[in-house]
């Protein structure tokens, strides 16, 4: 779409966080080892997926070595492994792996999005950086709600992580969207419905720390998209 194209430019040109530029482009010249003849991205990543999607995911930033290399929202590390695993399994990606912008992966009925748009040193961006990049998710958002609210079809979004959760509950209320009181909580497997069609899931991120130490598991993850899968069949 004419909108995405035009909106997918602005990220990709985005240099306010000079931190983040710096640092992503230094990331981009130096490299890894195993990475060594790649040409890196080094770019902040746009969203990746259906424009017509129903079902949004909300990471949380790219890695360095991952999409800050790949350009693409989780592919090229671990993370993005279990996630595209999981979303071939419950069918919304057409393949089990990530590993490049020409892989010929498709999404179908799924948006992948992030809070942050370049890669962060330590994985940490600040407060700062995550208030720069949310006028982006916003307007991917408002894409996708104009999108939603022409028919009475089910919509969900899926935030990766308590980080993930508590910005885009955020970003729902500066939207017109009326958060549930008290306040919902971060838990994995959790859901909380905001409006009549549109449900907010939660799990834990698929970072290694997580996966390693088996906090989440791939019956964990799936879990989740095939509750998203039931959701979007209007049950």
């Amino acid at each position: 779409m004419a909108s995405f194209d035009k909106l997918n430019k602005k990220i990709t040109q985005c240099r306010k966080c000079e931190r983040l530029v710096a640092w992503r482009e230094q990331v981009s010249r130096e490299k890894t080892r195993r990475f060594a003849d790649w040409e890196y991205w080094g770019k902040p990543a746009p969203g990746f997926g259906d424009p017509a999607a129903r079902f949004i995911i909300v990471g949380l930033a790219p890695a360095a070595h991952g999409t800050n290399r790949t350009g693409r929202m989780f592919t090229g590390d671990r993370s993005g492994d279990w996630l595209y695993r999981a979303l071939h399994k419950a069918g919304f990606a057409s393949q089990p792996n990530s590993e490049s912008r020409d892989d010929g992966l498709e999404l179908t009925n799924c948006f992948i999005t992030a809070l942050c748009r370049c890669a962060p040193p330590a994985n940490k961006p600040t407060a700062e950086e995550f208030a720069n990049c949310a006028p982006f998710m916003g307007d991917e958002f408002g894409h996708f709600f104009d999108l939603w609210g022409q028919d009475s079809r089910n919509s969900a979004i899926v935030c990766l992580g308590g980080l993930s959760f508590n910005h885009t509950l955020k970003l729902l209320a500066t939207l017109g969207i009326e958060i549930p009181s008290p306040r919902p909580k971060f838990s994995h497997g959790g859901e909380f419905q905001l409006g009549e069609r549109l449900y907010l899931l939660t799990s834990y991120h698929p970072s290694q720390q997580n996966t390693f130490t088996k906090r989440l598991t791939e019956d964990m993850l799936d879990s989740v998209f095939n509750r998203v899968k039931q959701i979007l069949n209007n049950k």
